[in-house]
């Protein structure tokens, strides 16, 4: 073997990724279409294939290698030589960091079981991203100071180039003015690098589309975020201005993945969002911007280095054991390691490949901000002594089928991976009233938002739902999530004498699709004190027809606004007139 097998399999894999990219950014540009024409379904359609994309193109460079060079399979010690020769044609390539994860993904697929080693794949990057430029800027910049604030942001929000005209777009302006006024310290001060940073592409996400910059002032740096979301009449307007690391990291969250961005120089996007929103993982961000692979690529790689620098053992998750999934952590790490187990326990009924349809569905369905986004992986190898002896008996009773010693790793073959979040169950026995109070009101308001985007959590205890840093609840149990269109949202009929009231089994016929939200109750709350704050807000999600009209309004193609934001940080609730002098 020689030097054109070297250069033309890795010739292969760059032209696999290339068309990947293009593809990728060919949706990402559809988004915008589908806002523009309100077309939410196509929209949804659109970040379902985009995922699926990423699959489709391994497999077809897969194919192509294997039937053009079939030697590169028989013989694992020529790729050392592939991947140097594949670095050579990243130079100055806009998204190397990406091509470098899809040359793993081929090369991991054609190699079987050489994952691991790194001489054969980027165990680290070998081409910086730092300095990277596209064809043209990454974003553009305004200068309040010298142009005026009002022209400033008038220049912002006509940039894009919408078909859709503005609503009012002089009210939009006058809003967006107050807000970065009202915002500012009674001691500031224009400094001479006064400006408004903008990235040049929107970004689409469900029915609205954002535009994303940063304010700098001195050393001051503040996000700048405006969603823009349409009227009955096909009119844009400014929604709100996100002006805060909270605000936007709500809306950038690990729930509410996936945002269609149309990115030349993918790096850039994500150095941008850092400093924005500093206390975000690039992890997160690159998961944020529909390009999970790469996520996935970077948060094992962290994983790696952890482990290098910690001595801590992975341990059998603290809460409630599971009883479809065994869930372990590693204690100074902040994620879950969820592997189906073997055998599931009563009364669960379900089956692995049912349990796996269930992730899938999430993975491609809208999280609405309340569904936790999950690393999915295989063969995923893990240091035998830095397992726990008590974790390590539990993977081999109940998880024998998904581990394998091999050497000192034990190789788990199928894992999700996810976002450790304190249990509601365990945050609530320790909450004080106002943070009980709180959370209430965001578990009902979780519920309702996955309603709202056609999801019913199937089994609502509040050990599934997790309160995450900034407050926000989110499910994470997914056995039994299941579209609200297929559910038959049922009333209980009355009983018919004193026997049926104190049966412990249903007196009336129950089908398999049937809900009755009126039994919701117990897995609410028992405590009276409880149901009583979650009645205040929440009453009639226990009632079957607030179900039924949802149901019914999915059906009709209507699609519910669900917000990462408070009701009253909208515009459209507070007044924007101007201020008397």
């Amino acid at each position: 073997m020689n030097m054109d097998t070297w250069s033309g399999v890795a010739q292969v894999i760059l032209d696999g990724f290339n068309r990947h990219y293009r593809l990728f950014r060919q949706y990402s540009r559809e988004g915008k279409e589908c806002f523009e024409r309100a077309d939410w379904q196509r929209a949804a359609q659109v970040s379902r294939e985009r995922i699926q994309g990423y699959e489709r193109r391994v497999q077809e460079t897969v194919k192509k290698i294997n039937e053009v060079y079939p030697e590169a399979a028989q013989h694992s010690e020529i790729w050392p030589r592939i991947k140097m020769v594949f670095i050579g044609k990243l130079m100055n390539h806009l998204q190397s960091e990406c091509a470098e994860t899809f040359y793993n993904s081929v090369a991991c697929r054609v190699l079987h079981r050489e994952y691991y080693k790194s001489e054969y794949i980027f165990w680290r990057p070998a081409i910086s991203t730092e300095h990277l430029e596209g064809s043209s800027p990454t974003y553009r910049s305004y200068y309040p100071g010298s142009d005026g604030l009002r022209r400033s942001l008038l220049e912002i929000l006509t940039h894009f180039g919408l078909v859709n005209p503005f609503e009012h777009l002089r009210r939009d302006v006058r809003c967006l003015e107050q807000e970065i006024l009202q915002n500012r310290s009674a001691t500031w001060k224009a400094q001479p690098n006064f400006q408004i940073q903008v990235l040049d592409t929107l970004f689409f996400r469900n029915k609205g589309a954002h535009i994303v910059g940063r304010v700098i002032n001195g050393e001051s740096v503040q996000p700048f975020v405006v969603p823009l979301l349409q009227n009955g009449q096909g009119q844009v307007f400014a929604d709100t201005l996100l002006i805060r690391q909270k605000e936007a990291a709500i809306l950038f969250s690990f729930s509410r993945t996936y945002f269609l961005v149309d990115m030349e120089v993918p790096s850039a996007y994500v150095s941008f969002l850092l400093s924005i929103m500093p206390r975000k993982s690039v992890v997160d961000l690159y998961a944020m911007l529909g390009l999970q692979k790469q996520a996935k690529t970077l948060f094992y790689r962290q994983l790696q280095h952890h482990l290098t620098h910690s001595r801590d053992n992975f341990q059998v998750a603290p809460g409630v054991r599971g009883m479809v999934m065994l869930v372990f952590t590693l204690p100074s790490f902040q994620f879950v390691f969820k592997l189906i187990k073997d055998r599931f326990d009563p009364p669960k009924t379900s089956s692995r490949k049912d349990v796996q349809e269930k992730y899938l569905l999430v993975k491609h369905h809208d999280r609405a901000g309340r569904l936790a986004d999950t690393l999915e992986y295989s063969n995923v190898a893990i240091p035998l002594d830095r397992i726990d002896p008590v974790l390590m008996q539990q993977l081999r009773e109940e998880a024998a089928s998904s581990i394998e010693i091999d050497g000192d790793m034990l190789v788990i073959s199928h894992i999700y991976i996810e976002r450790r979040m304190e249990p509601l169950d365990n945050y609530l026995a320790q909450a004080t009233t106002n943070q009980r109070i709180r959370a209430i009101r965001e578990y009902g308001n979780a519920i309702r938002d996955l309603a709202g985007a056609n999801i019913f959590p199937g089994d609502m205890l509040k050990k599934n739902f997790g309160v995450t840093r900034l407050g926000r609840v989110v499910f994470y149990d997914y056995d039994e999530i299941c579209y609200i269109t297929e559910c038959n949202f049922r009333r209980v009929p009355p009983a018919r004498d004193y026997d049926d009231m104190m049966s412990d089994t249903p007196w009336y016929s129950v089908e398999e699709d049937d809900v009755f939200p009126e039994t919701f109750g117990p897995f609410f709350f028992a405590d009276a004190k409880d149901m009583q704050y979650f009645k205040k807000d929440h009453a009639d999600l226990m009632d079957p027809a607030w179900w039924k009209q949802v149901k019914e309004n999915i059906l009709n193609g209507s699609q519910q606004d669900i917000f990462p934001y408070a009701d009253k940080k909208r515009f459209r609730n507070r007044d924007c007139r101007p201020r008397m002098t």
